[in-house]
């Protein structure tokens, strides 16, 4: 190579380190909500995550799209997905590390709390994967509805082994489950579905029923059943459980119509399906679906929640890597004050988006009353939140590495491609503020419940004890929420995060927190224009201990 090809001035690739033992926040979260017994766990996990290995499969699973067989080499109607082979890797790693059971095994004993701090460690490496890892996870509070059904799959979906076959889920050593409800006149309004499903004999719960319809997403296609929602021939909206293959071992009319060629997410498939004479079962009560499915959606926003909080904080990893080994007028990146408050900034933004979901997966193990209303309501404002604030906070840390962010040789790029997807899966931003909105007006025990939560920090700041004041008003007499519930929801989301810090952060970090989201005379509304008074060094050097600061 020309001597003009000498190659200085760049850092060093960002791998073979450990995601658990540099996020110093991460371990007292942990800690703090009660899965200090999955600390050894998370640090062992956290060395694959930084691996050269698990990078190189997350970058091999993207580049390499999923492609639709319709038919075999004879002709045969098959309608399979075929997967690169990194994307397979991840899946057995992800199940064999129980991403989608072990909170399940451990129940009872902070196996929720255990399982968000491991997963949003898992969503550091790659999220495409974690689709179909999530609605495995999901699906067993729904199968526990139907004891019949759950004593035939339950064992299947807890299994830690990885059964990529496609074959009869009775002949499988492991089974992955999905969701296919939207339609392309409903989107989110799933009354608005079309499907319909014919009785095979008697009907209802548990009853055997042949579906006809269109769903306009189905996501990982290859999942081994799908739960659905259809009308019956009385008019009732209910959920059924579509398995890849009917009972008499023959393949279930399940047509994939074509994959979605999506912005983001490309390591995982999302397809357009036909269901003709397709064979299901219902399950929960007929007339019930949207409830029944409610509790397999109540748990993959808490997923969508900890996706986006892990895309934060990985692209925020990627920056101070960037910053700290990368020199511009003489000075590294990370030393001068600019980019310094910028980065202090995205790491306060990680911070509170894991404390708050560190602290759900605490109130999804509780048995009190209290702690499972604060896991409903907290969880929609958690996700419109977080999920909001993701692409934006990314995009900042993408201009932390100029132009080498924004090409595909680095994973920022493809960070920012998936970003907003969360915010718009299992319900986009309106949606989830309506929901809500009928948290407060149905369920006094949800309120009470954040009350309760945010009355715990009073005292500790004055600019959220501001805040504080402000809101009780606003829950005691809420205005036209379908006009300001944005803005009442994003105030909340803020309130509780900044409680979170106030209680169990450092000085430093809660008060730039408090100073640059609770104080509008603080600052700006761009990322590193609300932290002139922060301390940057305690605030860069908590979120990555690696940086050695000048």
């Amino acid at each position: 190579m020309a001597a003009t090809h000498e190659v200085t001035n760049q850092p060093p690739p960002l791998e073979d380190y450990n995601a658990f033992d540099l996020d110093r926040a991460l371990a007292e979260a942990m800690r703090r909500e009660g899965a200090g017994w999955a600390v050894e766990r998370a640090r062992s996990l956290g060395a694959a995550v930084g691996s050269a290995r698990v990078i190189g499969w997350a970058r091999d699973a993207n580049r390499h799209a999923p492609e639709f067989r319709p038919v075999d080499r004879y002709g045969h109607r098959i309608d399979e997905v075929e997967y690169h082979p990194a994307y397979h890797e991840l899946m057995a790693w992800g199940i064999g590390e129980g991403m989608h059971a072990l909170c399940w095994d451990e129940k009872g004993k902070g196996g929720q709390a255990g399982r968000t701090g491991l997963y949003y460690l898992f969503n550091q490496a790659e999220n495409g994967v974690a689709c179909p890892i999530t609605m495995t996870y999901a699906a067993v509070p729904l199968m526990a509805q139907h004891p019949e059904i759950a004593a035939e799959w339950m064992p299947r979906i807890l299994s830690r082994r990885y059964d990529r076959r496609s074959l009869p889920a009775e002949r499988k050593t492991g089974a992955t489950i999905g969701m296919a409800l939207t339609e392309k006149q409903g989107g989110s309004d799933v009354r608005a579905n079309t499907t319909r499903a014919r009785p095979l004999g008697a009907g209802g719960p548990g009853g055997e029923y042949e579906l006809t319809g269109h769903k306009w997403f189905c996501s990982a296609p290859m999942s081994d059943a799908f739960f659905s929602l259809a009308y019956t021939e009385r008019g009732e909206l209910s959920c059924f459980l579509v398995p890849r293959w009917r009972a008499d071992g023959t393949r279930n009319r399940i047509l994939i119509q074509r994959l979605k060629e999506k912005l983001g997410n490309r390591s995982n498939a999302s397809s357009e399906i036909e269901y003709d004479g397709t064979w299901a079962r219902m399950v929960g009560e007929e007339g019930r679906g949207v409830p029944t499915i409610i509790r397999m959606i109540h748990h993959t926003r808490l997923d969508c929640t900890i996706g986006s909080a892990a895309l934060i904080r990985h692209a925020l990893v990627h920056a101070l890597h960037h910053a700290a080994h990368r020199t511009a007028f003489q000075r590294r990146l990370i030393d001068q004050p600019l980019m310094r408050a910028v980065l202090a900034d995205l790491a306060l933004e990680s911070e509170a988006a894991m404390a708050l979901v560190l602290r759900l997966g605490r109130a999804y193990d509780g048995a009190e009353e209290g702690e499972r209303a604060l896991a409903r309501i907290g969880t929609a404002i958690a996700k419109y939140w977080i999920c909001k604030r993701t692409g934006p906070a990314v995009c900042e840390a993408m201009e932390c590495l100029g132009g080498s962010g924004y090409v595909e040789d680095g994973p920022v790029a493809r960070l920012y491609r998936e970003a907003p997807l969360n915010g718009i899966w299992e319900g986009s931003a309106n949606v989830i503020c309506l929901d809500v909105a009928r948290a407060m007006q149905r369920e006094p025990q949800a309120v009470e419940a954040l009350r309760a939560e945010l009355t715990a920090a009073r005292g500790s700041d004055r600019r959220l004890d501001r805040r504080l004041d402000a809101l009780d008003q606003a829950l005691a007499a809420p205005a036209d929420f379908e006009a300001n519930g944005r803005l009442l929801v994003e105030r909340l989301a803020l309130a509780l995060q900044a409680a979170l810090l106030v209680q169990h952060a450092p000085a430093a970090v809660a008060d730039a927190f408090c100073a640059a989201r609770l104080d509008s005379e603080t600052g700006g509304l761009a990322f590193g224009t609300a932290t002139s008074v922060a301390d940057h060094r305690t605030i860069l050097e908590r979120a990555w201990p690696a940086v050695a600061m000048n």
